[in-house]
Protein backbone atom coordinates (compact mmCIF):
# COMPACT_ATOMS: atom_id res chain seq x y z
CA UNK A 1 0.00 0.00 0.00
CA UNK A 2 2.84 2.48 0.93
CA UNK A 3 4.52 1.80 -2.64
CA UNK A 4 1.14 2.22 -4.66
CA UNK A 5 0.68 5.62 -2.54
CA UNK A 6 3.96 6.78 -3.15
CA UNK A 7 3.80 6.39 -7.06
CA UNK A 8 0.18 7.65 -6.93
CA UNK A 9 1.32 11.16 -4.85
CA UNK A 10 4.34 11.23 -6.87
CA UNK A 11 2.65 11.59 -9.99
CA UNK A 12 -0.01 13.79 -8.04
CA UNK A 13 2.20 15.66 -7.01
CA UNK A 14 4.02 16.11 -10.61
CA UNK A 15 1.65 19.04 -10.69
CA UNK A 16 4.18 21.44 -9.47
CA UNK A 17 2.99 24.10 -7.39
CA UNK A 18 3.13 26.48 -9.95
CA UNK A 19 -0.07 24.95 -11.31
CA UNK A 20 -1.91 24.79 -7.79
CA UNK A 21 -2.92 28.11 -6.29
CA UNK A 22 -4.06 26.47 -3.16
CA UNK A 23 -0.32 24.84 -2.57
CA UNK A 24 0.02 27.72 0.14
CA UNK A 25 -2.23 25.79 2.01
CA UNK A 26 0.41 23.02 3.27
CA UNK A 27 3.31 23.57 6.21
CA UNK A 28 5.60 22.39 7.35
CA UNK A 29 3.49 19.90 9.52
CA UNK A 30 0.96 18.52 6.81
CA UNK A 31 3.26 18.90 3.89
CA UNK A 32 1.70 19.31 -0.09
CA UNK A 33 2.34 15.88 -0.89
CA UNK A 34 0.11 15.05 1.55
CA UNK A 35 -2.47 17.59 1.87
CA UNK A 36 -2.60 15.87 -2.35
CA UNK A 37 -2.86 12.51 -1.06
CA UNK A 38 -5.48 12.75 1.54
CA UNK A 39 -7.30 14.87 -1.29
CA UNK A 40 -7.90 11.63 -3.34
CA UNK A 41 -11.07 11.10 -0.78
CA UNK A 42 -12.45 13.86 -3.05
CA UNK A 43 -11.46 12.68 -6.00
CA UNK A 44 -13.50 9.39 -5.33
CA UNK A 45 -16.41 11.66 -4.34
CA UNK A 46 -16.00 13.95 -7.78
CA UNK A 47 -16.60 10.47 -9.87
CA UNK A 48 -19.54 9.10 -8.05
CA UNK A 49 -21.28 12.47 -8.88
CA UNK A 50 -20.32 12.60 -12.13
CA UNK A 51 -21.71 8.72 -12.36
CA UNK A 52 -24.78 8.94 -10.47
CA UNK A 53 -25.98 12.56 -11.37
CA UNK A 54 -24.53 12.52 -15.43
CA UNK A 55 -23.40 9.05 -16.69
CA UNK A 56 -26.42 6.91 -15.51
CA UNK A 57 -28.92 9.74 -15.61
CA UNK A 58 -28.80 9.92 -19.42
CA UNK A 59 -27.70 5.95 -19.84
CA UNK A 60 -30.91 5.04 -17.72
CA UNK A 61 -33.21 7.20 -19.49
CA UNK A 62 -32.19 7.28 -23.45
CA UNK A 63 -30.46 3.68 -23.82
CA UNK A 64 -32.39 1.83 -20.91
CA UNK A 65 -35.71 3.14 -21.68
CA UNK A 66 -36.27 4.17 -17.90
CA UNK A 67 -38.67 7.18 -16.77
CA UNK A 68 -37.88 10.09 -16.09
CA UNK A 69 -39.39 11.06 -12.87
CA UNK A 70 -38.45 7.05 -11.76
CA UNK A 71 -34.36 8.37 -12.55
CA UNK A 72 -34.83 11.39 -10.96
CA UNK A 73 -36.34 9.71 -7.62
CA UNK A 74 -33.12 7.69 -7.92
CA UNK A 75 -30.52 10.74 -8.10
CA UNK A 76 -32.06 12.56 -5.60
CA UNK A 77 -31.75 9.61 -3.01
CA UNK A 78 -28.38 10.51 -2.27
CA UNK A 79 -29.69 14.11 -0.78
CA UNK A 80 -31.95 12.09 1.45
CA UNK A 81 -28.37 11.41 3.83
CA UNK A 82 -27.16 15.32 3.17
CA UNK A 83 -29.32 16.61 6.69
CA UNK A 84 -27.53 13.58 8.30
CA UNK A 85 -24.04 15.14 7.82
CA UNK A 86 -23.88 16.69 11.19
CA UNK A 87 -24.64 13.83 12.70
CA UNK A 88 -22.03 11.85 11.33
CA UNK A 89 -19.51 15.31 11.92
CA UNK A 90 -20.53 14.80 15.29
CA UNK A 91 -19.45 10.85 15.75
CA UNK A 92 -16.13 10.97 14.16
CA UNK A 93 -15.87 14.02 16.30
CA UNK A 94 -16.38 11.28 19.92
CA UNK A 95 -15.94 8.21 18.42
CA UNK A 96 -14.44 5.44 20.43
CA UNK A 97 -11.98 2.98 19.22
CA UNK A 98 -9.88 0.71 20.90
CA UNK A 99 -7.07 2.11 17.77
CA UNK A 100 -7.51 5.11 18.72
CA UNK A 101 -8.79 6.46 15.39
CA UNK A 102 -12.00 9.00 15.07
CA UNK A 103 -11.99 9.91 11.56
CA UNK A 104 -10.20 6.73 9.78
CA UNK A 105 -13.52 4.37 10.33
CA UNK A 106 -15.72 6.88 9.25
CA UNK A 107 -13.65 7.65 6.07
CA UNK A 108 -13.69 3.28 5.81
CA UNK A 109 -17.06 3.17 6.32
CA UNK A 110 -18.38 5.52 3.73
CA UNK A 111 -15.96 4.08 1.28
CA UNK A 112 -17.36 0.46 2.00
CA UNK A 113 -20.68 1.54 1.32
CA UNK A 114 -19.58 3.58 -1.98
CA UNK A 115 -17.78 0.34 -2.91
CA UNK A 116 -20.94 -1.52 -2.18
CA UNK A 117 -23.44 0.56 -4.13
CA UNK A 118 -20.79 0.54 -7.16
CA UNK A 119 -20.98 -3.41 -6.70
CA UNK A 120 -24.53 -3.95 -6.81
CA UNK A 121 -25.15 -1.20 -9.41
CA UNK A 122 -23.72 -3.90 -12.44
CA UNK A 123 -26.45 -6.44 -11.57
CA UNK A 124 -29.14 -3.88 -11.79
CA UNK A 125 -28.19 -2.73 -14.79
CA UNK A 126 -27.96 -6.15 -16.24
CA UNK A 127 -31.69 -6.63 -15.46
CA UNK A 128 -32.72 -3.75 -16.49
CA UNK A 129 -30.96 -3.75 -20.21
CA UNK A 130 -32.70 -7.26 -20.57
CA UNK A 131 -30.21 -8.94 -20.62
CA UNK A 132 -30.50 -10.57 -17.02
CA UNK A 133 -33.09 -12.60 -15.49
CA UNK A 134 -35.99 -11.81 -13.85
CA UNK A 135 -39.13 -8.84 -13.53
CA UNK A 136 -37.64 -5.29 -14.60
CA UNK A 137 -38.66 -4.00 -11.28
CA UNK A 138 -35.79 -6.21 -8.88
CA UNK A 139 -33.52 -4.04 -11.48
CA UNK A 140 -35.35 -0.67 -10.68
CA UNK A 141 -35.52 -1.35 -6.71
CA UNK A 142 -31.67 -2.58 -6.52
CA UNK A 143 -30.33 0.55 -8.49
CA UNK A 144 -32.24 3.00 -6.25
CA UNK A 145 -30.58 0.67 -3.67
CA UNK A 146 -27.17 1.02 -5.26
CA UNK A 147 -27.41 4.99 -5.39
CA UNK A 148 -28.52 5.04 -1.49
CA UNK A 149 -25.48 3.71 -0.28
CA UNK A 150 -23.27 5.65 -2.82
CA UNK A 151 -25.13 8.80 -1.41
CA UNK A 152 -24.78 7.54 1.96
CA UNK A 153 -21.03 6.87 1.76
CA UNK A 154 -20.51 9.86 -0.13
CA UNK A 155 -21.65 12.31 2.90
CA UNK A 156 -20.09 9.76 5.39
CA UNK A 157 -16.50 9.99 3.41
CA UNK A 158 -16.63 13.50 2.78
CA UNK A 159 -17.48 14.62 6.41
CA UNK A 160 -14.91 12.77 8.11
CA UNK A 161 -12.45 12.97 5.26
CA UNK A 162 -12.92 17.32 5.59
CA UNK A 163 -12.98 16.84 9.37
CA UNK A 164 -9.43 15.41 9.23
CA UNK A 165 -8.10 17.71 7.24
CA UNK A 166 -8.57 20.33 9.52
CA UNK A 167 -7.53 18.34 12.55
CA UNK A 168 -4.01 18.10 10.46
CA UNK A 169 -4.01 21.85 9.95
CA UNK A 170 -3.49 24.71 12.36
CA UNK A 171 -6.71 27.15 12.64
CA UNK A 172 -5.35 30.13 10.35
CA UNK A 173 -4.98 27.96 7.61
CA UNK A 174 -8.15 25.59 7.98
CA UNK A 175 -10.48 27.45 5.78
CA UNK A 176 -7.90 27.20 3.05
CA UNK A 177 -7.26 23.53 3.37
CA UNK A 178 -10.77 22.90 3.43
CA UNK A 179 -11.24 24.77 0.05
CA UNK A 180 -8.74 23.41 -1.35
CA UNK A 181 -10.33 19.89 -0.80
CA UNK A 182 -13.69 20.87 -2.65
CA UNK A 183 -10.92 22.27 -5.59
CA UNK A 184 -10.72 18.73 -5.76
CA UNK A 185 -13.89 17.57 -5.62
CA UNK A 186 -14.05 19.52 -9.26
CA UNK A 187 -10.74 18.44 -10.78
CA UNK A 188 -12.33 15.14 -9.96
CA UNK A 189 -15.69 15.73 -11.62
CA UNK A 190 -13.72 16.98 -14.37
CA UNK A 191 -11.74 14.49 -14.65
CA UNK A 192 -14.04 11.76 -14.56
CA UNK A 193 -16.22 13.42 -17.06
CA UNK A 194 -13.74 13.19 -19.66
CA UNK A 195 -12.60 9.60 -18.87
CA UNK A 196 -16.48 8.26 -18.66
CA UNK A 197 -17.30 10.02 -21.81
CA UNK A 198 -14.14 8.42 -23.61
CA UNK A 199 -14.98 5.20 -22.20
CA UNK A 200 -18.35 5.12 -23.28
CA UNK A 201 -17.97 6.36 -26.74
CA UNK A 202 -18.46 2.75 -28.43
CA UNK A 203 -21.38 2.41 -25.90
CA UNK A 204 -22.83 -1.38 -24.91
CA UNK A 205 -24.79 -2.74 -21.70
CA UNK A 206 -21.36 -4.76 -21.00
CA UNK A 207 -19.00 -1.46 -21.60
CA UNK A 208 -21.30 0.19 -18.76
CA UNK A 209 -20.99 -2.59 -16.63
CA UNK A 210 -17.06 -2.42 -16.78
CA UNK A 211 -16.99 1.13 -16.50
CA UNK A 212 -19.60 0.93 -13.08
CA UNK A 213 -17.19 -1.91 -11.93
CA UNK A 214 -14.22 -0.01 -12.26
CA UNK A 215 -15.96 3.15 -10.49
CA UNK A 216 -15.80 0.91 -7.66
CA UNK A 217 -12.36 -0.82 -8.07
CA UNK A 218 -10.64 3.10 -8.39
CA UNK A 219 -12.71 4.61 -5.19
CA UNK A 220 -11.60 2.03 -2.78
CA UNK A 221 -7.89 1.68 -4.28
CA UNK A 222 -7.90 6.02 -4.02
CA UNK A 223 -9.96 6.43 -0.70
CA UNK A 224 -7.73 4.24 1.10
CA UNK A 225 -4.21 5.90 -0.20
CA UNK A 226 -5.79 8.89 0.76
CA UNK A 227 -6.00 7.41 4.34
CA UNK A 228 -3.41 5.40 4.60
CA UNK A 229 -1.60 6.97 7.25
CA UNK A 230 -3.05 10.06 7.67
CA UNK A 231 -4.58 10.22 11.52
CA UNK A 232 -1.85 9.43 14.36
CA UNK A 233 -3.12 6.86 17.02
CA UNK A 234 -4.32 8.67 19.87
CA UNK A 235 -6.10 5.76 22.37
CA UNK A 236 -6.46 8.20 25.05
CA UNK A 237 -8.69 10.49 22.94
CA UNK A 238 -10.84 7.50 22.04
CA UNK A 239 -10.58 5.46 25.31
CA UNK A 240 -13.86 3.18 25.17
CA UNK A 241 -14.05 3.67 29.48
CA UNK A 242 -15.03 7.70 28.91
CA UNK A 243 -18.41 8.27 27.31
CA UNK A 244 -19.05 10.02 24.44
CA UNK A 245 -21.04 13.25 25.02
CA UNK A 246 -24.80 13.11 23.54
CA UNK A 247 -25.53 14.70 20.72
CA UNK A 248 -27.47 17.44 22.22
CA UNK A 249 -24.67 18.44 24.17
CA UNK A 250 -21.96 18.70 21.43
CA UNK A 251 -24.48 21.06 19.44
CA UNK A 252 -25.20 22.66 22.37
CA UNK A 253 -21.27 23.29 22.71
CA UNK A 254 -21.34 24.45 18.35
CA UNK A 255 -23.93 26.70 18.92
CA UNK A 256 -23.28 28.53 22.03
CA UNK A 257 -21.30 31.48 20.48
CA UNK A 258 -25.46 32.85 19.99
CA UNK A 259 -24.33 32.62 15.69
CA UNK A 260 -24.38 30.09 14.38
CA UNK A 261 -27.94 28.86 13.40
CA UNK A 262 -28.08 32.19 12.06
CA UNK A 263 -25.12 31.88 9.97
CA UNK A 264 -26.12 28.36 8.97
CA UNK A 265 -29.67 29.80 8.16
CA UNK A 266 -28.12 32.09 5.99
CA UNK A 267 -26.12 29.77 4.16
CA UNK A 268 -29.22 27.76 3.25
CA UNK A 269 -30.93 30.87 2.00
CA UNK A 270 -28.08 32.34 0.05
CA UNK A 271 -26.96 29.01 -1.26
CA UNK A 272 -31.15 28.38 -2.58
CA UNK A 273 -31.25 32.16 -3.88
CA UNK A 274 -28.23 31.45 -6.26
CA UNK A 275 -29.18 27.41 -7.01
CA UNK A 276 -32.44 27.94 -7.96
CA UNK A 277 -31.64 28.77 -11.79
CA UNK A 278 -28.51 26.66 -12.20
CA UNK A 279 -30.52 24.40 -14.62
CA UNK A 280 -32.79 27.11 -16.19
CA UNK A 281 -30.16 29.52 -17.45
CA UNK A 282 -29.27 27.66 -20.29
CA UNK A 283 -32.39 27.12 -21.31
CA UNK A 284 -33.45 30.78 -20.34
CA UNK A 285 -31.63 31.73 -23.39
CA UNK A 286 -32.60 29.32 -25.70
CA UNK A 287 -36.04 29.72 -25.11
CA UNK A 288 -36.70 33.05 -24.30
CA UNK A 289 -33.69 35.25 -26.04
CA UNK A 290 -33.20 32.62 -28.75
CA UNK A 291 -30.00 32.26 -28.30
CA UNK A 292 -27.88 29.08 -30.56
CA UNK A 293 -26.67 26.29 -28.71
CA UNK A 294 -23.46 27.58 -28.87
CA UNK A 295 -24.13 31.13 -27.28
CA UNK A 296 -25.90 29.44 -24.46
CA UNK A 297 -22.67 27.38 -23.42
CA UNK A 298 -20.94 30.60 -23.43
CA UNK A 299 -23.22 31.45 -20.35
CA UNK A 300 -21.96 28.85 -18.48
CA UNK A 301 -18.45 29.83 -19.39
CA UNK A 302 -19.60 33.69 -18.39
CA UNK A 303 -20.75 32.41 -15.17
CA UNK A 304 -18.09 30.40 -14.12
CA UNK A 305 -15.46 33.47 -14.97
CA UNK A 306 -17.82 36.07 -12.67
CA UNK A 307 -17.42 33.52 -9.89
CA UNK A 308 -13.77 33.34 -10.22
CA UNK A 309 -13.82 36.91 -10.13
CA UNK A 310 -15.63 37.05 -7.25
CA UNK A 311 -13.12 34.64 -5.54
CA UNK A 312 -10.32 37.39 -6.58
CA UNK A 313 -11.93 39.90 -5.20
CA UNK A 314 -12.88 37.91 -1.72
CA UNK A 315 -9.11 37.10 -1.16
CA UNK A 316 -8.23 40.98 -1.77
CA UNK A 317 -10.93 42.08 1.13
CA UNK A 318 -10.31 38.65 3.43
CA UNK A 319 -6.67 38.91 3.63
CA UNK A 320 -6.88 42.68 4.71
CA UNK A 321 -9.21 42.00 7.37
CA UNK A 322 -12.72 42.54 5.70
CA UNK A 323 -15.46 40.96 7.56
CA UNK A 324 -16.79 37.73 5.89
CA UNK A 325 -20.02 38.47 6.98
CA UNK A 326 -20.02 41.75 5.18
CA UNK A 327 -18.38 40.00 2.58
CA UNK A 328 -21.21 37.90 1.86
CA UNK A 329 -24.01 40.57 2.10
CA UNK A 330 -22.14 42.05 -0.47
CA UNK A 331 -22.84 39.46 -2.73
CA UNK A 332 -26.15 38.76 -1.64
CA UNK A 333 -26.53 42.88 -3.32
CA UNK A 334 -24.80 41.73 -6.41
CA UNK A 335 -27.07 38.82 -6.98
CA UNK A 336 -30.06 41.59 -6.43
CA UNK A 337 -28.11 43.45 -9.78
CA UNK A 338 -28.11 40.19 -11.21
CA UNK A 339 -31.12 38.45 -11.12
CA UNK A 340 -33.01 41.99 -12.07
CA UNK A 341 -30.52 42.19 -15.44
CA UNK A 342 -31.68 38.58 -16.18
CA UNK A 343 -35.43 39.69 -15.48
CA UNK A 344 -35.38 42.87 -17.96
CA UNK A 345 -33.75 40.92 -20.60
CA UNK A 346 -36.15 39.29 -21.86
CA UNK A 347 -38.80 42.33 -22.33
CA UNK A 348 -35.54 44.37 -24.49
CA UNK A 349 -34.65 41.10 -26.01
CA UNK A 350 -30.95 41.98 -24.78
CA UNK A 351 -28.54 39.28 -24.54
CA UNK A 352 -26.26 41.31 -23.72
CA UNK A 353 -28.17 42.53 -20.69
CA UNK A 354 -28.80 38.80 -19.91
CA UNK A 355 -24.38 38.42 -20.01
CA UNK A 356 -23.89 41.08 -17.95
CA UNK A 357 -26.60 39.42 -15.12
CA UNK A 358 -25.20 36.27 -15.79
CA UNK A 359 -21.46 37.83 -15.15
CA UNK A 360 -23.23 39.16 -11.98
CA UNK A 361 -24.54 35.64 -10.47
CA UNK A 362 -21.14 34.26 -10.44
CA UNK A 363 -19.50 37.52 -8.92
CA UNK A 364 -21.98 37.56 -6.39
CA UNK A 365 -22.45 33.96 -5.82
CA UNK A 366 -18.77 33.71 -5.35
CA UNK A 367 -18.46 36.33 -2.79
CA UNK A 368 -21.32 34.85 -1.11
CA UNK A 369 -19.51 31.32 -0.82
CA UNK A 370 -16.13 32.37 -0.06
CA UNK A 371 -18.04 34.96 3.30
CA UNK A 372 -19.94 32.31 4.39
CA UNK A 373 -17.91 29.38 4.04
CA UNK A 374 -15.52 31.28 5.93
CA UNK A 375 -17.91 32.32 9.09
CA UNK A 376 -18.67 28.71 8.92
CA UNK A 377 -14.93 27.87 9.51
CA UNK A 378 -14.50 30.29 12.40
CA UNK A 379 -17.41 28.69 14.64
CA UNK A 380 -14.95 25.52 14.61
CA UNK A 381 -13.02 25.03 17.74
CA UNK A 382 -12.34 22.80 20.88
CA UNK A 383 -12.15 19.44 18.65
CA UNK A 384 -15.65 20.18 16.85
CA UNK A 385 -14.84 20.58 13.56
CA UNK A 386 -16.43 17.23 12.24
CA UNK A 387 -19.67 18.77 13.29
CA UNK A 388 -19.24 22.12 12.30
CA UNK A 389 -18.24 20.82 8.58
CA UNK A 390 -21.29 18.55 8.88
CA UNK A 391 -23.86 20.95 9.54
CA UNK A 392 -22.53 23.70 6.88
CA UNK A 393 -22.24 20.62 4.53
CA UNK A 394 -25.70 19.58 5.41
CA UNK A 395 -27.46 22.67 5.07
CA UNK A 396 -25.41 23.56 1.89
CA UNK A 397 -26.34 20.13 0.12
CA UNK A 398 -29.99 19.83 0.87
CA UNK A 399 -31.04 23.63 0.66
CA UNK A 400 -29.11 23.64 -3.33
CA UNK A 401 -30.66 20.58 -4.04
CA UNK A 402 -33.80 21.10 -2.92
CA UNK A 403 -33.72 24.55 -4.93
CA UNK A 404 -32.51 23.52 -7.99
CA UNK A 405 -35.75 21.05 -8.03
CA UNK A 406 -38.10 23.65 -6.88
CA UNK A 407 -36.81 25.47 -9.31
CA UNK A 408 -37.50 23.14 -12.49
CA UNK A 409 -41.14 22.94 -10.85
CA UNK A 410 -42.16 26.23 -10.65
CA UNK A 411 -40.73 26.93 -14.02
CA UNK A 412 -42.70 23.90 -15.57
CA UNK A 413 -45.73 25.33 -13.05
CA UNK A 414 -45.33 28.59 -13.93
CA UNK A 415 -45.04 28.18 -17.96
CA UNK A 416 -47.95 25.81 -18.13
CA UNK A 417 -49.97 28.12 -16.14
CA UNK A 418 -48.97 31.32 -18.48
CA UNK A 419 -49.85 29.33 -22.13
CA UNK A 420 -52.65 28.50 -20.74
CA UNK A 421 -54.44 32.10 -20.07
CA UNK A 422 -54.81 31.41 -16.17
CA UNK A 423 -52.76 34.23 -15.55
CA UNK A 424 -54.15 36.54 -17.96
CA UNK A 425 -53.42 37.96 -21.47
CA UNK A 426 -50.40 40.59 -20.01
CA UNK A 427 -48.96 36.95 -18.91
CA UNK A 428 -49.39 34.53 -21.46
CA UNK A 429 -45.64 34.14 -22.57
CA UNK A 430 -43.48 31.04 -21.90
CA UNK A 431 -40.82 32.92 -20.27
CA UNK A 432 -43.33 33.86 -17.31
CA UNK A 433 -42.06 30.46 -15.70
CA UNK A 434 -38.58 31.30 -15.68
CA UNK A 435 -39.26 34.98 -14.69
CA UNK A 436 -41.14 33.70 -11.60
CA UNK A 437 -38.20 31.62 -10.55
CA UNK A 438 -35.65 34.97 -10.65
CA UNK A 439 -38.18 36.68 -8.63
CA UNK A 440 -38.62 34.40 -6.05
CA UNK A 441 -34.32 34.02 -5.85
CA UNK A 442 -34.97 38.07 -5.42
CA UNK A 443 -36.94 37.49 -2.14
CA UNK A 444 -34.58 35.32 -1.03
CA UNK A 445 -31.73 37.03 -1.55
CA UNK A 446 -33.50 40.17 0.79
CA UNK A 447 -34.17 37.18 3.60
CA UNK A 448 -30.56 36.52 3.52
CA UNK A 449 -29.64 39.92 4.07
CA UNK A 450 -32.01 40.32 6.93
CA UNK A 451 -30.05 37.10 8.62
CA UNK A 452 -26.91 38.52 7.66
CA UNK A 453 -27.12 41.90 8.31
CA UNK A 454 -26.99 40.78 12.71
CA UNK A 455 -23.87 39.13 12.16
CA UNK A 456 -21.45 41.94 10.58
CA UNK A 457 -18.60 42.25 12.75
CA UNK A 458 -20.39 39.94 15.34
CA UNK A 459 -17.86 37.87 17.33
CA UNK A 460 -14.83 39.17 15.58
CA UNK A 461 -13.08 41.14 18.26
CA UNK A 462 -10.18 39.96 17.59
CA UNK A 463 -9.51 40.99 13.57
CA UNK A 464 -5.81 39.86 13.25
CA UNK A 465 -6.86 36.35 14.30
CA UNK A 466 -8.78 35.50 11.41
CA UNK A 467 -7.85 33.31 8.70
CA UNK A 468 -6.46 34.39 5.57
CA UNK A 469 -8.65 33.59 2.44
CA UNK A 470 -7.04 33.92 -0.66
CA UNK A 471 -7.46 33.20 -4.00
CA UNK A 472 -6.41 29.52 -3.77
CA UNK A 473 -10.07 29.15 -1.39
CA UNK A 474 -12.56 28.17 -4.00
CA UNK A 475 -15.69 26.42 -2.12
CA UNK A 476 -17.95 23.75 -2.96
Amino acid sequence: MKRIGDIAVGLWSGLGPRFLPFADAATAEVPLSRLLRLSLFQISAGMAIVMLNGTLNRVMIVELGVSGALVAAMVSLPIVFAPLRALIGYRSDVHRSALGWRRVPYIWMGTMLQFGGFAILPFALLVLSGDGHGPAVFGKLGAAFAFLLIGAGLHTSQTAGLALATDLTPQHLRPRVVAFMYVMLLIGMFASALAFGALLADFGPVKLIQVVQGAALVTFVLNSIAMWKQEARNPAATDLAEPAPPFRNSWRTFAKAGRTRRTLAAVGLGTAAFSMQDILLEPYGGEVLHLTVGATTVLTAILAIGTLAGFALAARALSRGFDCHRLSGFGAVIGLFAFSAVIFSAPLASPLLLRIGTLLIGLGGGLFAVGTMTAVMELSQDGNSGIALGAWGAVQATTAGLAISLGAIVRDVGSALAVSGYLGDGLSDAAIGYLVVYHIEIGLLFVTLAAVGPLVNAGHADKAARAKFGLSEFPA
